[in-house]
This record gives C-alpha cells, sequence and structure tokens, in this order.
C-alpha cells in the first residue's frame, strides 16, 4: 500500500509517516522506505492502528 492510501483508510497512520518524514504519494512503501528500515516501520504502522501479522496478509 501506499502512504496515501493507508492514511486515506487509518488516519493515525499519519503521525507514522510524519515522523519517519515519509511523503504522503501514491508511492508503494517499498519504493519510499530502504528494504531494511520496512519491518520496523511496518511493524510500528500495525500497532498504531491495532494490527498485527496475523490480521495481514502479506504484500497487503
Amino acid at each position: 500500500m501506499s502512504p496515501a492510501a493507508t492514511v486515506g483508510v487509518w488516519k493515525e497512520t499519519e503521525n507514522v509517516f510524519m515522523k519517519y518524514k515519509i511523503p504522503l504519494t501514491k508511492q508503494s512503501l517499498e519504493t519510499l522506505v530502504e528494504s531494511k528500515h520496512l519491518p520496523s516501520l511496518l511493524q510500528e504502522l500495525n500497532s498504531v492502528v491495532d494490527s498485527s501479522t496475523a490480521t495481514c496478509i502479506e504484500g497487503g
């Protein structure tokens, strides 16, 4: 998902993107974030929306 799409569904994630200076574009997170930082970013985003890997689908 892109940051713009994520914030469109979960408004509360906007602060996480701002914290990491990730623009709210339609580009995918894989394009915007170094692969070594992506797991921790996704973990923080999931935490903000009270989700987990158990409720997420790969590539979703």
